[in-house]
């Protein structure tokens, strides 16, 4: 089947679209591979990096910190790059294609080479494609659909957004596992295995996909018109506050992990790896999602409006007492005590309501706030928040260490630092939202309307 013969509107129909089930299934492995990969990087660069003679290379906790979140600062600046090479030339499917190749060629690299040369070119190449792909994803779940059936959506979305935590789920228990008992050639190799998959399941989609073609002069007008200026202030307004959500949310994976090293990790007679207790996070969302979706929405509709721009509010304002429960923790800790690991699993379970409100609901509103040319695009700079998010988070930790190895902020001082952060950015939001201009209005794809004699699907 040639380009010219894919399907590039979405048909009207109430059902769901037929190549939803391949873009979920590609999600899945792709996030197993991502968060697996991810899960164990701290540990590896502090306790398993070596030089290329083959002689311990560790990095110290701090240095791994900086690492980590510069790491995952990249992999969210360049879906800004996958964004224009999918609204300027290739399309979506294109883009996902090609660049998930060079997300598996990083996993190889990672999974090969154990000096810090390979560990830089290996994330490079990751934080490329994963970057690369992220809002292309986006934007091709929701192109799939159009206005007939464009109540799905939500449901659709939730589907995403819970395969992503299944694969993540799965593979931040599995990895750790993996990097204790078999080294990181393995810990990275089978997270490069299911990258493989991931692409191979997408592209078996191919036929059944809506492809949207790239369109640079709808674009161009979309994204400098007046049109497609203010709905995308609008929307970049909203994405400032949210770099704050992430800036303390992936601290999780760098400065939980290092903490949790101090803590009672028994949890159900099992001793958890530091960087397994991450899987709390994936689990809690499986639950959260059609808890939140079916349950907490629903009954609170029935009292007020439940619009975007309340949910990311309350999401941002649960951060307060999750930063709480860590210095707490860090309390006890600097006290010569060992806390239980069930303190980590709370603050998880606070952390993770923040992040259902926070993130599902930002994918899902800058999809249908953003003008139709420019849709990945949009996505691609709701994916920068948390880029600067890991930015802000990693200057903080390059400032806050002195020559001497020393650090300026410290445990409970560290976190109180956040926690000003955070409260301050909460308490603006709510105003700025109080003045409405979070007003929502969707913008869907155009449908292709069949025939008399083809009834809707």
């Amino acid at each position: 089947m040639s380009e010219k013969q894919y399907l590039t509107a979405p048909v009207a129909t109430t059902t769901m679209p037929k190549g939803i089930p391949y873009i979920v299934g590609n999600e899945a492995a792709e996030r197993f591979s991502y968060y697996g990969m991810r899960a164990i990087l701290v540990i590896f660069l502090t306790g398993h990096l070596q030089n290329a003679l083959g002689q311990p290379d560790f990095m110290s906790d701090a240095e791994a910190k900086v690492w980590y979140h510069k790491f995952l600062a990249a992999a969210y600046f360049f879906p800004v790059l996958g964004a224009l090479i999918s609204d300027l030339w290739l399309g979506k499917y294109r883009t996902i294609i090609w660049l998930s190749v060079l997300y598996c060629i990083g996993h190889l690299v990672l999974a090969i080479f154990e000096t810090r040369t390979g560990v830089f070119w290996g994330l490079s190449l990751i934080a490329l494609g994963a970057g690369g792909i992220k809002p292309c994803v986006s934007a091709h779940v929701g192109d799939q659909f159009g206005r007939s059936n464009q109540n799905l959506l939500t449901k659709v979305f939730a589907w995403f957004y819970f395969s992503i935590n299944l694969g993540a789920f799965v593979s931040t228990l599995l990895t750790p596992y993996l990097l204790s008992r078999y080294g990181s050639h393995w810990a990275f190799g089978v997270p490069g295995i299911l990258m493989l998959l991931a692409t191979v399941v997408f592209w078996m989609g191919r036929k059944v996909f809506v492809h949207i073609p790239a369109d640079p002069v709808g674009f161009r007008k979309d994204l400098f018109g007046g049109l497609g200026l203010r709905p995308m202030l609008k929307l970049v307004l909203m994405y400032l506050f949210i770099v704050v959500f992430w800036s303390v949310y992936d601290q999780n994976g760098s400065d939980w992990v290092i903490q949790a090293r101090q803590m009672d990790r028994h949890f159900f007679g099992v001793e958890l790896d530091p960087a397994q207790i991450q899987s709390a996070n994936p689990i809690l969302v499986l639950i959260y999602i059609p808890l939140f979706s079916y349950v907490i929405y629903p009954m609170l509709g029935k009292v007020f409006p439940v619009r975007a721009s309340m949910k990311i509010g309350c999401g941002l304002f649960l951060l307060v007492p999750v930063i709480l429960i860590i210095v707490y923790v860090q309390k006890m800790i600097d006290a010569g005590q060992t806390p239980s690991i069930l303190w980590h699993i709370l603050a998880f379970s606070v952390l993770t309501a923040s992040e259902v409100m926070i993130y599902q609901t930002g994918l899902e509103y800058t999809y249908t706030q953003s003008p139709k040319s420019i849709k990945s695009f949009m996505m691609s700079l709701y994916l920068l928040t948390v880029s600067l998010g890991n930015f802000l988070t990693s200057e903080v930790n390059q400032f806050n260490q002195n020559a001497d190895g020393t650090l300026k902020m410290a445990g409970v001082e560290y976190n109180m630092f956040f926690l000003k952060i955070v409260g301050v950015a909460t308490a603006i939001y709510w105003m700025v939202a109080a003045s409405g201009v979070f007003k929502e209005k969707s913008i869907l794809q155009d449908e292709h309307i069949p025939e008399p004699d083809q009834p809707l699907q």
